[in-house]
């Protein structure tokens, strides 16, 4: 029906412990981390305020911190970047 959609754009009931690590962690990678610099830089350029950049950046945290649980292996800087220079490719 017309009108009944909503979009949820930011979930606030959540574990707010661990949203608070995980963007307190993108937030300090982005510092020591070229690629992370990058996600949260191309962020900010499509228009996104810093809380919400923050927020993509920890999501693809996640992500990779994901894959490394799943694949039982520890997180390889030389492995990401060579997954992305292919996913460019």
């Amino acid at each position: 029906a017309s009108g009944q959609h909503k979009a949820v754009v930011f979930r606030w009931a959540c574990n707010k412990r661990l949203r608070c690590a995980l963007t307190t962690f993108a937030d300090n990678s982005r510092h020591a981390s070229r690629w992370a610099a990058l996600v949260y830089q191309r962020a900010r350029a499509r228009g996104c305020r810093h809380q919400h950049a923050i927020r993509i950046l920890a999501r693809a945290w996640v992500r990779i911190l994901w894959r490394c649980w799943q694949d039982r292996a520890p997180y390889d800087v030389s492995r990401h970047r060579a997954a992305q220079a292919l996913a460019a490719a």
